[in-house]
């Protein structure tokens, strides 16, 4: 398994963002395997004849994402993709909530809101 990034110097897309996309889509899409170490951000910079700073860059908005994790001197991983979508949904569950709340709406309109949002998002 070999990690296979391109990054396009003419492009109007960040380098840091073009790489951010490709290992996002390449772990989500299962071509690198939850568990995959990988390379190290100065390892992966001078691989791609980039700024340290522009990799560590797309490897922290990774870990924000939760497609990756880094597992201190151990490196940095492949995370579980299921695993980073409940995190994200929790996070954002809890996001809603707070500003529900805030705005005054009971738990039933908070409720009926989200379930309409959900229909609306699913059954189209």
């Amino acid at each position: 398994m070999t990690l296979r990034i391109s990054v396009d110097a003419r492009s109007t897309t960040a380098p840091y963002e073009q790489l951010r996309a490709q290992i996002s889509k390449s772990a989500r899409s299962g071509e690198l395997p939850v568990g995959y170490k990988l390379p190290t951000v100065r390892g992966l910079a001078e691989e791609l004849g980039l700024a340290a700073n522009t990799v560590a860059k797309a490897y922290k908005a990774l870990e924000a994402d939760g497609v990756i994790e880094t597992r201190g001197r151990n490196g940095t991983f492949v995370a579980a993709a299921s695993d980073a979508a409940s995190r994200l949904a929790a996070t954002a569950a809890a996001t809603y909530a707070t500003e529900a709340r805030r705005l005054g709406l009971t738990r039933e309109a908070a409720e009926a809101a989200v379930a309409q949002a959900l229909r609306a998002t699913y059954e189209t």
